[in-house]
């Protein structure tokens, strides 16, 4: 399983209209899209579950594409760093 970080969604985004929009590439096992606490709206970025070979296809399929008025981002999301900070 991998995650996809998403960047330059529309604020109109949803969990749903992702999820649409990465299914052309294969099975979605998890999508969320952060949204504003005040206004309710996304936040611009969100986070897409896929098997690694669909994960691929999604990124080449969709890294740079219209949506909305945005090109999108779509990376694997980095790894937390785990290790103790150096002072």
């Amino acid at each position: 399983m991998k995650t996809l970080f998403v960047g330059n969604l529309p604020a109109d985004a949803s969990e749903q209209s992702v999820t649409e929009l990465f299914a052309q590439y294969g099975t979605v096992r998890s999508v969320r899209v952060p949204s504003d606490v005040f206004t309710g709206r996304a936040r611009g970025f969100g986070f897409v579950s896929m098997e690694g070979h669909e994960a691929r296809a999604a990124i080449a399929g969709l890294d740079g594409k219209q949506y909305g008025e945005q090109h999108l981002r779509v990376r694997y999301e980095k790894p937390k760093s785990r290790g103790r900070r150096h002072r």
